[in-house]
């Protein structure tokens, strides 16, 4: 993100920065990543702790709003930059319309705002989209939506699609995100973060028979440097976020194992979401290269490595 000597935007004043969904997960790591950044930079944190927590912004000090985003007359001001993280985020979430309804129209009201002053908009897309779509998954490809929430996120990125030439705004198709911040989400979080606090505790990590199903698990640091760099994308677009690499679980386990330094052996349980179920995530990074110049710095693992010893998980 090119600022003036790290302070201030090309017009000769301190940035403003807003970013929504500031006390989830990736908002949270992004908020206090911007802040690290570029200290002198006016930052707005806003969230309404639907799934996000206060403790993940602790340290930040900049400006926060408690608001729902979702809502008319929810924000106003003048920005450079919208991060907008916010949104139902729970692929099973039980009220689908909500979801639909909070998720599209939240996005709705932040173009609005970003129009209104002429900001970058940065925006949290999803691969969920891609379903069980052949892998790895391209953007342009067929979708396969398999939740509200990734019709919610599909609605988004349409929506954006039609203004690609009028304004600055990109889309980032996260893949399996996980480390610090997380904690808070419950059984939405990581399958690393809970195999991980499983196998601490000295038991047999469960997953899903036969353990050959495959994640492209992106660490949420790798994650942060994509969003930053989506605000100097040389275009408008929407571009997956992973590492290209996609780890089945097993292997998965192996890799916790040795940075644990046990050897815990999996007990294979059955799935209970067939037919609604991403047997095989994976990204192509090509366009995120290309456009975003963003290439993934941690390995799964030394993701997870610097997510045990670094992070207290």
């Amino acid at each position: 993100m090119t600022t003036d000597n790290q302070s201030g935007c090309n017009c000769g004043r301190p940035l403003k920065l807003l970013v929504t969904g500031a006390a989830g997960f990736i908002g949270s790591n992004l908020t206090l990543e911007l802040q690290s950044r570029w200290p002198d930079a006016e930052i707005t944190a806003v969230d309404n702790f639907f799934s996000g927590a206060e403790e993940n912004l602790r340290g930040f000090k900049g400006k926060f709003e408690n608001r729902d985003v979702s809502k008319e007359q929810a924000l106003s001001g003048d920005y450079d930059i919208i991060f907008h993280e916010a949104a139902i985020t729970d692929p099973r979430y039980g009220d689908d319309r909500q979801m639909l309804r909070s998720n599209i129209e939240g996005f709705r009201n932040i173009i609005a705002l970003a129009q209104s002053s002429g900001a970058k908009l940065i925006y949290a897309s999803s691969a969920s989209m891609y379903g069980n779509g052949a892998a790895p998954q391209k953007e342009d490809q067929e979708k396969h939506i398999l939740s509200a929430y990734a019709e919610s996120k599909l609605a988004m990125d349409e929506m954006a699609r039609d203004l690609f030439n009028k304004m600055h705004i990109v889309g980032l198709r996260y893949f399996n995100v996980f480390g610090p911040g997380e904690a808070h989400k419950g059984r939405p979080a990581s399958m690393i973060y809970h195999l991980t606090r499983q196998m601490k505790g000295g038991a047999r990590p469960r997953i899903f028979k036969m353990g050959e199903q495959k994640r492209d698990h992106i660490y949420v640091k790798d994650a942060v440097e994509a969003t930053i760099l989506a605000a100097d994308a040389r275009k408008s677009g929407v571009y997956n976020v992973g590492t290209g690499t996609a780890v089945d679980f097993n292997g998965l386990v192996a890799d916790i194992n040795s940075v644990l330094g046990i050897s815990l052996e999996a007990e294979y349980i059955d799935n209970p979401y067939e037919g609604t179920y991403q047997n095989h995530t994976q990204a192509d990074t090509s366009a995120a290269e290309k456009y975003l110049g963003f290439k993934a710095r941690y390995s799964l693992k030394d993701g997870i490595k610097d997510y045990i010893e670094n992070h207290r998980l």
